[in-house]
């Protein structure tokens, strides 16, 4: 007896397509087979669509606590199921930030009575909590995000003693955010002296240049490569960076990198449309960087595909350039863009699966998860790669409600989400009944 059965799907896993059922019973994946006889409660007819694992999106900021007016687990959390997103790893600078151990079981103790989908979460470095860090296991954070960029007050790295205490003594996966912020402040002294309120968010990739980037990403690589650190830099943006990582499988690799979606989907000729609603930190860059991250990604230099989702009210976002605040919300829609690569030839159905749910299982050492596998967790999407999706206000489910997306129509759709084997999303319904699950890594202290 089965609780459920997923009956003729075409299943992406492991670098290979066959047409299988998966029978689940008790949150598990209980069997994978031709065909499975016997009775289940539910029988879900995958007839002409591909089953895929849950994607684990390693970088997202839900916004709680503190900022919930932008977003919060509960909303943000349901949008990820909508769009095949089934656990997150979720970002410390909300407030009070997750810079302390009683703050970071807050957060999962909010995360046990809000969250739909499973989670994580960083745990944030600063300049001089160096002693809470040395005490860090995957009992009690995901891994430690350090912000050397693009952040304020507590929550930006920027003493070399403090940086290189981090990388020697950190006992969990380091991540970085990497831009060199006096770059930052000198370009933005130089751009407003010369055009004043006339910036526009034309102007970010400049501001939010390239060689802030590399500087700041070198410096991590170089700290990482000194102290033997297992290292893991976000949301890569440019050509340069690339020449800092190799191409070869995960598991000879101390440092890896990502890329995010929209870093993949949009270039600076996007900024005249869309303006502020893709003015993000670290900036979306050239064409020529684009396509040599799509490359990256082709030939293994970049190992993850997340989506640094990360949302701000319309009013926030409809302010002068320089007082609009960076970042978009994207979890809902991701899974959708790379499947519009898949069907433009760029990404294989495969390597979609592979870096959004097998490296970063892989990567972080995610137990049960990430693969559709007997005794794994059944944290499973569908898709129909023929049915089109337009994205419209009434289906976005966002609590900002607006998406750098509005308008686009993709050319697939996510039809079904399981949760721990709970059908959560069923061609367009949400079924908010079940929350999710903390998540158990393999080596937990």
């Amino acid at each position: 007896m089965f609780d459920l059965i997923i009956k003729n799907g075409k299943l992406v896993n492991e670098g290979k397509i066959f047409e299988s059922d998966i029978g689940i019973k008790n949150k598990r994946i209980e069997k994978i087979s031709s065909n499975i006889a016997g009775d289940a409660s539910e029988i879900i007819d995958a007839s002409d669509k591909f089953v895929l694992p849950g994607i684990i999106d390693d970088q997202v900021h839900f916004r709680e606590p503190g900022l919930t007016h932008k977003g919060n687990i509960q909303s943000e959390s349901k949008a990820g199921i909508a769009g095949g997103v089934t656990t997150f790893f979720e970002m410390p600078n909300v407030n009070p930030t997750t810079t302390t151990r009683d703050n970071l079981q807050a957060k999962f103790d909010l995360a046990a009575t809000k969250s739909h989908g499973n989670y994580s979460f960083y745990f944030g470095a600063s300049n001089t909590n160096i002693d809470e860090i040395k005490q860090l296991d995957h009992k009690l954070a995901c891994g430690l995000k350090v912000f050397m960029g693009a952040s304020t007050g507590e929550m930006l790295v920027d003493n070399h003693d403090a940086l290189d205490a981090i990388f020697k003594e950190s006992p969990v996966t380091i991540v970085t955010h990497c831009e060199d912020t006096p770059i930052i402040h000198e370009n933005e002294k130089k751009f407003f002296k010369k055009y004043g309120d006339n910036l526009d968010a034309t102007f970010h990739p400049l501001i939010r240049s390239r060689e802030a980037c590399l500087k700041s990403s070198t410096l991590a690589h170089n700290l990482a490569t000194k102290h033997g650190s297992s290292l893991h830099i976000l949301h890569l943006t440019t050509q340069d960076e690339l020449s800092l990582f190799k191409s070869g499988d995960l598991s000879e690799k101390n440092i890896t990198a990502e890329v995010c979606v929209h870093h993949l989907f949009f270039d600076e000729s996007a900024y005249p449309e869309k303006g502020n609603f893709i003015k993000c930190n670290p900036s979306i860059k050239t064409s020529e960087d684009r396509l040599s991250l799509i490359e990256a990604l082709k030939d293994d230099r970049l190992d993850i595909i997340a989506t640094d989702h990360a949302p701000h009210t319309l009013e926030e976002k409809n302010r002068h350039y320089l007082e609009a605040p960076c970042g978009l919300p994207l979890v809902q829609h991701s899974l959708q863009v790379l499947l519009d690569f898949y069907h433009k030839g760029i990404f294989s159905l495969e390597d979609i699966v592979t870096k959004t749910s097998h490296n970063t299982a892989r990567r972080f050492q995610i137990k049960d998860r990430g693969y559709l596998r007997e005794g794994y967790f059944a944290d499973i999407a569908i898709v129909d790669l023929e049915k089109k999706h337009k994205v419209t206000k009434d289906n976005i489910l966002y609590f900002c409600g607006w998406s750098p997306f509005e308008g686009q129509t993709f050319n697939s759709t996510i039809t079904h989400t399981f949760v721990n084997g709970h059908l959560a999303f069923n061609n367009g319904n949400l079924d908010d009944s079940k929350l999710g699950m903390k998540i158990n890594f393999n080596n937990e202290n």
